[in-house]
């Protein structure tokens, strides 16, 4: 039986990522005094209203008490952060992530995780497993490096990793005996081996997540259980008569079938989707930069914050995307590609499906934190409102961790793990990337001054 360890782990798409070097934050402890953000206004991430004249007191990483002015005493010794004016809510979750295969010691590592916290993304669920990332989480749980919290899946179970049926219970016991929370399935796998996966996954107690093989299909994956489709998967291929991409590759080759998709075939596949309630992280952006006809140095020129990656990276990013075009190809199919994608994310989203906000960075152009700015931009564009965007990165995440207890709102018991913002997000979606004033991670404050700060420092570092 093969090692998971030995296993060679997709990454073709996170070209360069070795390159990434940037400031060390060094060791962090979380304040053991109180923290108390006063007259604030609080989103309620599940109803998507405010709730103004809040006082918010946090210690030892957890929000201890939420309530108006006189409901609420204020510790002596507390730091006071005057909230007047401000709108206080939840870190947003990347629900794709793909972090880099190195330890906590490494500057990379450490510089990469401040991307997120920077931008208001205090969880990542890692969608590209590699041992070296449960050290990571560990660090950032003893409180030895600032991070967001992570929830990691295992090496991806596809694509040249993709394991013999025997094989299939080794390796999840070994993903579970590690401590990974979840099984990755890449493309790849026959239903018998699909069946193997989902079989032994059940068994330890791990949920599957991630690509719909081609062989399986989407509404066997549904029946199987698995609780998230990433990228739209297999949405815009199944559009197509089966004989007509009997033969095409893997993500890519859809391009050259597009154009033969049947739309009464979406309203099967939305309805099939909304009686399992799987939800969905679409990764809209990124596949829009696959698929779009924008040259990648144009792209380059329309994402200022590449400066927060070295140039090299960058320059591997030009050069791995215009690769990926020419394997692409056919520029009429892969326009359609991003028509049906947009449609299918509208009438997924008419229908009720649940929706997890997630980006898959770092990847082309898709730098950590940013990206999720974007991407939420994107799906106001398509018809959300903010609120529900903000809900799909934050009450709707907790839900589907089942931890509602202590994460997804700003609530008595929960993680301190905030955004606070000089304008209401609610009223356009755009305040949480332009009017953020601080972040708070496991109930360590970040100033946006600090923020900034530390940002161009990075930039620096990198011309």
């Amino acid at each position: 039986m093969r090692g998971w360890m030995q296993i060679e782990l997709f990454g073709r798409l996170a070209t360069g990522l070795a390159l990434l070097t940037l400031l060390p934050a060094g060791p962090v402890a979380a304040d053991q005094h109180s923290i108390v953000f006063s007259d604030v206004s609080v989103i309620d991430t599940r109803d998507g209203e405010t709730v103004e004249g809040q006082t918010v007191i946090i210690s030892d990483g957890l929000i201890r008490q939420v309530g108006s002015a006189a409901a609420v005493d204020v510790p002596d010794d507390a730091e006071v952060i005057d909230g007047s004016g401000h709108y206080l809510m939840p870190g947003l979750a990347e629900m794709h992530g793909h972090l880099p295969f190195a330890g906590p010691g490494e500057p990379m590592v450490e510089d990469l995780l401040f991307l997120y916290v920077a931008n208001g993304v205090t969880l990542v669920r890692g969608m590209q497993g590699h041992e070296e990332q449960l050290r990571v989480r560990q660090a950032i749980d003893d409180g030895e490096l600032l991070g967001p919290r992570l929830v990691l899946g295992s090496p991806a179970m596809g694509w040249g990793n993709t394991p013999q049926v025997d094989e299939a219970p080794g390796l999840i016991e070994e993903f579970a005996e590690a401590g990974f929370d979840l099984v990755k399935i890449g493309e790849g796998p026959d239903p018998e081996t699909f069946e193997a996966l989902r079989q032994a996954a059940e068994a330890h107690g791990l949920p599957l997540a991630g690509h719909v093989p081609d062989e399986v299909g989407l509404e066997a994956v549904m029946a199987a259980g698995m609780v998230t489709i990433d990228h739209l998967d297999n949405y815009v291929e199944e559009l197509v008569p089966e004989g007509e991409r009997a033969d095409i590759a893997p993500l890519w080759g859809v391009a050259s079938v597009a154009n033969q998709a049947r739309l009464q075939r979406l309203d099967e596949l939305v309805d099939i989707t909304a009686r399992h309630g799987t939800a969905q992280v679409p990764t809209m952006v990124l596949w829009e930069t696959f698929f779009g006809g924008k040259a990648p140095e144009q792209i380059r020129r329309d994402t200022p914050e590449v400066r927060y990656v070295p140039t090299g990276m960058v320059e591997s990013w030009e050069e791995s995307l215009a690769g990926l075009r020419e394997t692409i190809g056919h520029p009429a199919g892969a326009r359609q590609v991003v028509t049906l994608r947009r449609l299918a994310f509208q009438r997924l989203h008419q229908a009720g499906v649940p929706f997890l906000l997630g980006t898959d960075s770092p990847q082309l152009f898709s730098v950590p934190g940013f990206s999720t700015h974007r991407e939420m931009a994107l799906w106001v564009a398509l018809g959300m409102t903010p609120a529900e965007v903000i809900h799909a990165g934050t009450w709707a995440v907790a839900e589907h961790f089942d931890e509602l207890d202590r994460a997804g709102s700003v609530a008595e018991g929960k993680r301190a793990d905030l955004v606070l913002l000089s304008d209401n997000p609610l009223e356009d979606i755009a305040a949480v990337s332009e009017a953020r004033a601080g972040v708070m991670v496991a109930g360590q404050w970040l100033s946006g001054d600090e923020i900034d700060e530390r940002l161009e420092k990075i930039a620096e570092g990198n011309q």
